[in-house]
């Protein structure tokens, strides 16, 4: 080899030897004895694009919050040692100034952390006393039907909490459980004395079936069908009958629905009968613009489509089981020329494709030494070191798939 080269940041010496330059001074940080000294720079310089690349996936990940404080904190200080004694050629003094940079988001976030925790506590001890006000004014009141259920809810609010100090909260949870168990004995009493309204109970489900069946026959299904979900609620809200009567009510009421519901639903299957032939003809369009396919000329394509498309709104409405099947075929025939559309652009910009393999290329790297961290990690059995490199190797796993399915719409 001979000659020199530099830059910058660094250069080649006629003896091979290479030399990055920083604040302090120069100092050797490989030999290239094979080759171009361009070369070597470039090598050099590659390696400086990685060191980047990780900085710059440590920074988007602090500052996204994806990290927690502490991991972030780590993986910081592993990029420090990583830029200590980095053999690249580069601008290491701006790498080492952004980490500079996250080590006072992290600093923040920390803060944040510390804040964000003494609020919560805060509010759950407001929290915590709001439930056991309201089961207070709950025990006190007679909502026997929604009582119970809000008092489940406020039970589950309860455990979804975080635990304040003991003397707090158990002050808390006595007035809430105290509560609950003086609501609980009253509503014991409550439904003891029931059944004397249950003669009422079945007087409106009598006069409610008698509406069911008076209703059963009407051929206005729109007010026919609100009528019956009326019927429902007010069914519902009646209360409880004794059992046997409870159910002979029911089979009168349920008898008078399902004749409505099913003629109803005749009435509408007559109706998608008059659909087919729409839906003959929009199959008629769909074999035209299926032979659209593939797209060769995507003005063309595009073009007929519009065309086709406005013969197909015009043609109107098909049966509602045909609905997803003949729309979901000319959705795919508009995805086609869409797709064909942007490829034709993504042919047109080279950079982009160029920036992506450069790109796949680092990854591959990046994953292939954190598997070897990971395999380090599982042999000494570190388990937060092998969860960070796990997390690690699978947020680069992820990106590369993105890098790929981009290099692959790139060649289609």
């Amino acid at each position: 080899m001979s000659g020199t080269a530099e830059e910058p940041w660094g250069r080649v010496a006629d003896d091979g030897t290479v030399y990055l330059r920083t604040d302090e001074g120069e100092r050797a940080i490989g030999s290239w004895q094979v080759g171009d000294p361009e070369g070597a720079l470039a090598f050099f310089r590659r390696k400086y694009d990685a060191l980047a690349l990780e900085v710059d996936l440590l920074a988007s990940r602090v500052e996204s919050g994806i990290l927690a404080p502490d991991d972030a904190h780590n993986a910081l200080r592993r990029e420090r040692r990583n830029l200590a004694g980095a053999q690249a050629i580069g601008d290491l003094g701006a790498l080492s100034a952004r980490l500079d940079q996250l080590e006072e988001v992290i600093a923040g976030r920390r803060a944040e952390r510390r804040t964000e925790r003494k609020r919560q506590l805060e509010e759950a001890r407001s929290a915590k006393s709001a439930i056991a006000d309201e089961a207070a004014a709950l025990a006190s009141g007679s909502d026997w039907r929604h009582g119970v259920g809000r008092f489940r809810e406020l039970l589950e609010q309860w455990k979804a909490l975080p635990r304040l100090d003991k003397q707090t909260d158990d002050e808390l949870w006595r007035r809430f459980s105290s509560a609950r168990t003086s609501y609980t004995r009253r509503r014991k009493q409550h439904f003891s004395e029931l059944n004397v309204r249950r003669e009422d109970a079945r007087q409106v489900k009598e006069a409610l079936a008698a509406e069911a069946e008076a209703l059963a026959d009407s051929t206005d299904w729109g007010r026919g069908t609100t009528q019956f979900r009326t019927l429902m609620q007010r069914w519902k809200a009646a209360g409880p009958a004794a059992r046997d009567v409870e159910d002979q009510l029911w089979k009168r009421f349920r008898a008078a629905q399902d004749r409505f519901f099913n003629a109803r639903n005749a009435a509408f299957a007559e109706q998608d009968a008059e659909y087919r032939a729409n839906l003959e003809q929009k199959e008629a369009l769909l074999v035209e613009a299926e032979a659209l396919l593939p797209v060769r000329d995507h003005r063309a394509a595009r073009e007929a489509y519009r065309s086709l498309l406005a013969r197909w709104d015009q043609i109107g409405r098909v049966p509602r089981d045909s609905v997803r099947t003949v729309e979901g075929r000319l959705r795919k025939v508009e995805e086609a020329i869409r797709s064909a559309e942007s490829n034709e652009w993504r042919r047109t910009n080279p950079e982009t494709r160029a920036r992506a393999n450069d790109t796949l290329s680092q990854l591959r790297n990046s994953i292939a030494d954190l598997e070897r961290e990971l395999e380090a990690q599982q042999a000494k059995g570190d388990v937060t070191g092998e969860r960070r490199a796990q997390e690690a190797l699978d947020a680069r796993r992820a990106w590369l798939a993105e890098v790929e399915k981009t290099l692959d719409e790139f060649s289609g």
